[in-house]
């Protein structure tokens, strides 16, 4: 076992070698823009570019034309969101999201906002989950979008979003979801799930960052966006040149594209056997932590969630400090660093979670190439920097002396 350990996943993943070794030719040998069509080195570079739109496309059950190249998610949040909003304005100038959705999907309402639209930020309960209810009764005559992602990617929670594609459709509205963290864990058929627009990228699928893709329905589509053109659901965010149909101009990241086809293509095939694989040591890993403490707290849903992540809020220690003490373990906190101060994570704080408790979480995100080896020894150094916070903080103790009294009390049984 090599150290340090790598277990934030969630945030990105290594580049799988099956698909650095299908990128590696389009750097030096196979180096054409995709865009020149009077030499072979574009008409091979396009193809190329085919093939992999076509992998994409077959990971989500998505028509090749669907699919939109980007340079990652958070371009593909905007153009979704943005896109549609200016194009639809005509229509309606309401937007539905949740409180737990990405800062790409958040500050792009916010953006939108300033520009005159209306949004309204769904609320989610305890586990992190959106009621349909709430996106029906949400719903006014001017809304255009309904925005909640299929997979949290922090807690892990995955939403019901079949049923609220379909509401949103009853009520003429367009649905996206940035499915980022779900691709290539969870099956995703946009059909069957009522889904318009639909967010990837391949770094986080070990495929290169730098590139990923907006699904956009262009067939068979459930709502009638007449008199605008079935075509053209969302405006372009960038223009120049008219690549992708018009809807993202710009040179094609061939080298990057291959390998997320490569990527989806790997995750298309494995993806079954993984899921069981990494929820395995999930729960390996929870069970070993819950084995050596007391005072912690599994955030999201118990059973609707990633195979690979564990959120954990360990009571009376700071998360930054826990992440000091775990300098050969790579982890996330549940603290983020905005405008130079540290603040609670924005997904536990709207799940109920106390500040204290999102303070002091961490996010375990398991990967394919995590073994039961590492598994055993993360959860080993995390009992142990836990226990040792423990002993340095006063009001932990006053917690268990607390707590042993109350065992004492008459009528009351010991505390084990």
């Amino acid at each position: 076992m090599k150290l340090p350990v790598y277990m934030d996943n969630h945030s990105t993943t290594p580049v799988d070698p099956r698909v650095f070794e299908a990128m590696a030719p389009w750097f030096t040998e196979k180096f054409g823009n995709a865009a020149s069509r009077s030499h072979s080195f574009g008409w091979e570079a396009a193809e190329a570019v085919k093939k992999a739109r076509k992998q994409v496309a077959a990971l989500i059950g998505a028509a090749p034309d669907e699919i939109v190249f980007t340079s990652g998610a958070t371009e593909s949040d905007n153009l979704a969101i943005k896109g549609v909003a200016e194009a639809l304005r005509p229509r309606g100038n309401h937007i539905i999201t949740a409180a737990t959705e990405h800062r790409a999907v958040l500050d792009s309402c916010k953006r939108l906002e300033q520009q005159g639209f209306k949004v309204t930020c769904l609320p989610v309960d305890g586990r992190g989950r959106v009621d349909p209810d709430s996106v029906h009764h949400a719903h006014q005559t001017q809304t255009i979008l309904v925005s909640i992602m299929l997979a949290n990617n922090e807690v892990g929670t995955i939403q019901p979003i079949a049923e609220i594609g379909r509401i949103a459709h009853e009520h003429g509205a367009l649905f996206h979801t940035d499915a980022v963290q779900a691709a290539g864990k969870l099956s995703i058929d946009v059909d069957a799930m009522n889904i318009d627009l639909l967010s990837l990228s391949a770094h986080k699928m070990y495929g290169p960052k730098g590139v990923g893709a907006l699904y956009v329905r262009r067939r068979n589509a459930a709502v009638q966006l007449a008199p605008l053109s079935l075509l053209s659901p969302l405006s372009p965010m960038i223009d120049g040149g008219g690549h992708e149909g018009g809807l993202r101009s710009g040179t094609l990241n061939v080298p990057g594209i291959v390998g997320f086809g490569a990527a989806c293509l790997i995750a298309a095939k494995e993806m079954q056997l993984e899921s069981e694989h990494l929820r395995r040591l999930r729960d390996r890993l929870a069970e070993l932590l819950r084995g050596g403490l007391d005072e912690i707290q599994v955030n999201g849903h118990p059973a609707e969630r990633l195979p690979n992540n564990l959120n954990v809020s360990f009571g009376y220690v700071d998360g930054e400090a826990l992440l000091v003490g775990l300098s050969d373990v790579a982890v996330s906190s549940g603290a983020a660093c905005t405008s130079a101060k540290m603040e609670p994570s924005h997904v536990l704080r709207a799940m109920g979670v106390s500040e204290e408790l999102a303070q002091g979480s961490l996010r375990f995100g398991l990967g394919r190439f995590n073994t039961e080896e590492e598994v055993e020894y993360v959860a080993g150094r995390v009992i142990e920097t836990v226990g040792r916070l423990r002993e340095l903080s006063p009001v932990y103790s006053s917690a268990r002396e607390s707590a042993r009294a109350s065992s004492r009390e008459p009528g009351r049984g010991r505390m084990e």
